[in-house]
C-alpha cells in the first residue's frame, strides 16, 4: 500500500486507576496529544513520511483508550518506543491532584500509520 493511500491516527492512552476528574483527564490527554504531534513535526524522520497530510485528510482521528496501572502505561510506552513510533508520555506535577506527587497519567502515540499504532494499542479498551 502506498503512502498516499495509508491512513493515520493518534491514540491517547489514559490511566483509569487514578480516578482523575473528567476535566483533568481531558487536560492530560491534550498535553499528550500536543506533545506527540510536536514529536512528529520536529523529527525529520517522522516529518518526511507524509503522515501529517494523511492524518489531516482523515479528520485528525484521535482514539482514547484506557489502562489500569502505571506499569501497563509504561509497557505501552516502551513498546511504542521499541517500534520507533512517535510517543509522548505525560507526567503531571501533582499541583491540583495526586497530593503533590508527580504522576504519570497518560501518553499519546502518533499521529502515525493506523496499522503500526494498532500493533501497540489495538487490544486496549476504548474509554
Amino acid at each position: 500500500m502506498g503512502t498516499n493511500s495509508r491512513q493515520a491516527k493518534q491514540v491517547i492512552v489514559m490511566r483509569t486507576d487514578l480516578n482523575m476528574r473528567k476535566g483533568k483527564m481531558v487536560a492530560q490527554g491534550a498535553h499528550a496529544s500536543v506533545g506527540a504531534l510536536h514529536a512528529v513535526e520536529s523529527d525529520d524522520g517522522f516529518r518526511t513520511t507524509g503522515v501529517l497530510d494523511a492524518w489531516a485528510s482523515n479528520g485528525t482521528t484521535k482514539v482514547c483508550v484506557g489502562v489500569d496501572s502505571e506499569q501497563e502505561l509504561m509497557r505501552i510506552n516502551a513498546e511504542a518506543r521499541r517500534l520507533d513510533l512517535p510517543v509522548h508520555l505525560v507526567t503531571d506535577s501533582g499541583r491540583t491532584e495526586f497530593d503533590g506527587v508527580a504522576t504519570k497519567t497518560c501518553l499519546a502515540i502518533g499521529p502515525w500509520w493506523i496499522d503500526e499504532v494498532d500493533r501497540v494499542t489495538g487490544e486496549l479498551r476504548l474509554l
